[in-house]
């Protein structure tokens, strides 16, 4: 699989003459399994249509500011945070000259310069020009700010001539792409198993026991985790939360604490890392009615049996794995989480705590502090589950 594969590309195009191979370019990323988002600089018309590029992408094209009819804004920080990538090609003299001076004169530049990912920019000139010393002062400024640069080839010119500034053929470009992503990647190759969302124990069929997981904390370490190029199993409770339809991870659905003990069992083995995100239930009823139970008496008794200690049985049983659990906890929220660390054999334990605002189940955000097996903490601010799963994988990383 392509380290593009589900990746989000916004695809830059100015006015040069090298802009005819962008075409080939966009198939190529959608080949890939990339989504492409196209900005063309008005020149860039004169090149190549925005009617190719749209069907080909499959997206609209944008160019100005707003749409003349409607007045409709296009919003360059939406466009530029919206991407994984950013990608400037052909990259001209004069888009250079803009890059470097933060001259937003145009939707191209305005979205270029509020992109908070990689910027990969591919120049095409003519050799005098690649050369010149404004030029190479401009793209080193762009690489001393974090811009990628793909070299331009050395062969035939528009103008006749032969030598530096041709810019790389599509398929070079999306080949320097991926071995520059896959460099980046921190967890490459790595197996990886999470557990996400509660489980529910069954009293009858139509009630159980269950709590108010949503899951999401899980999912976003799994898309994390596949980000950084690891091996992804998720095995998961009941949830509504999907993972995009490109995503490699394999989704494993169980829906009671045993079932997850099973999933777990079946997989352990086999993994380097294991976080252990879900929710799940301690008790079970100790038998399930066959039938619906009905309302008859004023109280209802209902006896409960202990479930498997799934994180218990991992820590006992551990090899070469990586162990991270988690601990939601109100009261006594470090003594309890280290408790559980210990007890567990854990390599880490998350903390979170339920009196921490916006932290918790079914919030969008979480506040979390990391014990190590030493019992060193790292603590970390409040933000939303995606940076929160961001941060406990390059924890785990300086670890591993």
């Amino acid at each position: 699989m392509s380290v593009l594969q589900g990746k989000k590309i916004l695809l830059i195009i100015t006015g040069g003459i090298a802009a005819y191979k962008t075409s080939f370019l966009v198939r190529l990323f959608i080949k890939k399994g990339a989504e492409v988002q196209i900005i063309m600089t008005p020149s860039a018309h004169d090149f190549v249509t925005p009617l190719t590029l749209s069907t080909l992408s499959k997206n609209p094209v944008y160019t100005e500011f707003f749409k003349e009819k409607t007045g409709e804004w296009n919003n360059h920080v939406e466009l530029a945070l919206s991407s994984d990538y950013v990608l400037i090609a052909p990259a001209t003299s004069n888009t250079l000259s803009k890059m470097a001076s933060a001259e937003a004169d145009n939707l191209a530049i305005a979205t270029y310069l509020s992109a908070k990912t990689t910027v990969f920019f591919a120049p095409a000139m003519d050799l005098d020009m690649y050369k010149n010393p404004s030029n190479q002062e401009n793209i080193k400024i762009l690489q001393q700010k974090g811009d990628v640069l793909i070299p331009p080839n050395k062969g035939e010119l528009a103008s006749g001539l032969d030598g530096e500034g041709r810019m790389s053929e599509p398929e070079e470009i999306v080949s320097f792409m991926e071995n520059f992503i896959k460099e980046k990647l921190v967890l490459p190759g790595k197996k990886i198993l999470i557990t996400a969302g509660p489980t529910y124990e069954a009293i009858d069929p139509v009630r159980f026991i269950g709590n108010h997981s949503s899951g999401k904390m899980g999912f976003e370490l799994a898309k994390a985790a596949e980000k950084l190029g690891a091996e992804v199993i998720l095995i998961t409770g009941p949830t509504c939360q999907k993972l995009p339809a490109s995503s490699s991870i394999r989704r494993i659905d169980v829906i009671s604490s045993q079932e997850m003990y099973r999933a777990v069992f079946d997989y352990y083995s086999e993994m380097d890392i294991a976080i252990m995100a879900a929710a799940v239930s301690d008790y079970r009823p100790e038998s399930i009615s066959k039938d619906k139970i009905k309302k008859e008496d004023d109280f209802f008794t209902l006896n409960l049996v202990k479930n498997k200690d799934i994180l218990l049985y991992m820590g006992n049983n551990k090899n070469h794995q990586f162990l991270v659990g988690f601990a939601l906890e109100t009261t006594d929220e470090e003594k309890n989480a280290l408790k559980k660390l210990r007890k567990k054999n854990l390599d880490a334990i998350v903390l979170n705590s339920l009196q921490d605002k916006g932290a918790g189940f079914q919030s969008e955000t979480n506040k979390i502090t990391i014990f190590d097996k030493d019992e060193k903490k790292e603590v970390f601010p409040l933000k939303s589950k995606e940076k929160v799963a961001e941060d406990i994988l390059k924890y785990i990383n300086t670890r591993i």
